[in-house]
């Protein structure tokens, strides 16, 4: 980490502050009160929450901020996953016992719809000296201060790395509490300072490589990358307009990864399939393809995978009868139109069009 790089933002931040305090106050209290509003979810309640609770408590959220209507993504995290499991999931990644690398990979395990940006908010909302709120600013914050083997994507971002990424969060407060930076005290005044002083343009095509950054390193990165993709792809179709949902049985003998649907006039419904392919066998996919195909109102079917991967599927299809029919997505292309869809959707909702109600 650059200590003079963040010597002089540190400065810059206390000037703002000073210079700006009645503004600065208001937003280091605003923060507060939402910590509060978080940590009123005790374990017990978490075990016992009702879906408008689960609404409060993610609703909130600055990773909820892509979406307007909030109640429609949440209720579609509850139908990903069922209110029991989030229960269960949500209660112990804030309070279980064992450590929270353990706690964190388990949860991205087996709940779909929810990412690294809500776990670690959460987790810092409810910790604020302990753990890291994680998102694309706080990435951009940590490249400009030279700390290094970043996550670019959430897809990359297991318990482990996010411990080492709280620590590096510590270390940053311990810095400024030393160099007496009042103004940065715990991790959410670490955000305050990440959000107002260190989003600089980065040229990212310099940085790495991106299939590089999200080729899997093993069994768990492989399950990571893929729900990841997997539920951006759902995003994305939310984004559009379309019901989008993940591991949907489509046909007899095809349970899906995601699908866009939709009913159009005279036409009728209209679905759109896509299989993601990180890990294992091209066959399997192939296979889920050609059953969901057995459905008339399929109408799509996308493979979704790395450049690689793609000219192997390309290969093995030339033999069979849906060779013309499969399209190709890149992940890395998901995930970039995703990112670029979030802020469209962000920038809008600022607007206000939309009751923060709903």
């Amino acid at each position: 980490m650059d200590t003079q790089q963040l010597s002089k933002y540190l400065s810059a931040f206390s000037l703002w502050f000073k210079n700006n305090k009645e503004q600065a106050l208001k937003e280091k209290q605003e923060r507060e009160k939402l910590s509060i509003q978080i940590q009123k979810y005790t374990k017990s309640k978490l075990q016992k929450m009702t879906e408008e609770d689960l609404f409060d408590y993610l609703s909130p959220l600055w990773a909820m901020a892509m979406w307007g209507n909030k109640h429609y993504q949440i209720d579609n995290i509850i139908e990903a996953n069922g209110l029991p499991l989030l229960r269960e999931q949500f209660a112990n990644l804030i309070y279980g016992s064992s450590i929270i690398e353990k706690r964190w990979d388990e949860f991205r395990s087996k709940i779909n719809g929810v990412g690294p940006a809500t776990m670690s908010e959460l987790l810092c909302k409810t910790y604020p000296d302990e753990f890291l709120l994680w998102n694309k600013k706080t990435y951009n914050g940590f490249y400009v201060l030279g700390i290094s083997d970043l996550p670019r994507y959430e897809a990359r971002l297991n318990g482990k790395k996010y411990v080492r990424l709280s620590k590096y969060g510590r270390d940053i407060v311990q810095y400024a509490k030393d160099k007496d930076f009042e103004e940065v005290s715990d991790m959410l005044t670490l955000n305050s300072f990440i959000w107002k002083e260190l989003q600089i343009h980065i040229n990212e095509t310099e940085r790495f490589d991106v299939h590089e950054e999200l080729t899997p390193k093993g069994k768990k990165d492989a399950l990571f990358v893929h729900n990841d993709i997997r539920d951006k792809i759902a995003d994305i179709g939310r984004f559009l307009g379309f019901h989008a949902e993940v591991e949907k049985k489509i046909a007899d003998g095809a349970i899906v990864d995601a699908i866009w649907d939709v009913t159009i006039g005279n036409m009728g419904r209209v679905i759109y399939v896509f299989e993601v392919q990180t890990a294992g066998s091209i066959d399997s996919l192939l296979l889920n393809l050609m059953k969901a195909k057995n459905n008339k109102a399929v109408q799509g079917i996308v493979a979704v995978t790395d450049q690689e991967q793609i000219a192997k599927i390309q290969k093995e299809i030339a033999a069979l009868p849906i060779k013309d029919e499969v399209k190709f997505w890149d992940y890395t292309d998901v995930l970039q139109v995703h990112e670029s869809l979030q802020f469209a959707n962000e920038s809008i909702n600022k607007l206000g069009l939309i009751p923060s109600g709903y």
